[in-house]
């Protein structure tokens, strides 16, 4: 059983900052990949951002490059996205998941997600 849980959200105008939090707890894997993706209201959940167990490798969506920035401390087995210069349109439920094969492309683990709002 694996615990994910995210913090970090909240209300902020737009053109602030904003850092999210997720810790990983319970069963332990040998190398597995996070992500963050997010879910609108009336809209599907989707890919924000993504991370390899090394942290060498880093994905992101188009809409957040150059405005979002994926970090993970292996030590604290815990996963941050760092959100600057936001956006009304990012306003969304944030959700981390974790892959446990590591291949960043298939996440079985998922958060209970936190509310990010963005006024305008």
């Amino acid at each position: 059983q694996v615990q994910l849980v995210e913090s970090g959200g909240g209300l902020v105008q737009a053109g602030g900052s904003l850092r999210l939090s997720c810790a990983a707890s319970g069963r332990a894997f040998s190398r597995y990949a996070m992500a963050w993706f997010r879910q609108a209201p009336g809209k599907e959940r989707e890919f924000v951002a993504a991370i390899s167990w090394s942290g060498g490798n880093t994905y992101y969506a188009d809409s957040v490059k150059g405005r979002f920035t994926i970090s993970r401390d292996k030590a604290k087995n815990t996963v941050y996205l760092q959100m600057n210069n936001l956006k009304p349109e990012d306003t969304a439920v944030y959700y981390c998941a974790l892959d446990p094969r590591g291949t960043m492309g298939y996440y079985d683990y998922w958060g209970q997600g936190t509310q990010v709002t963005v006024s305008s």
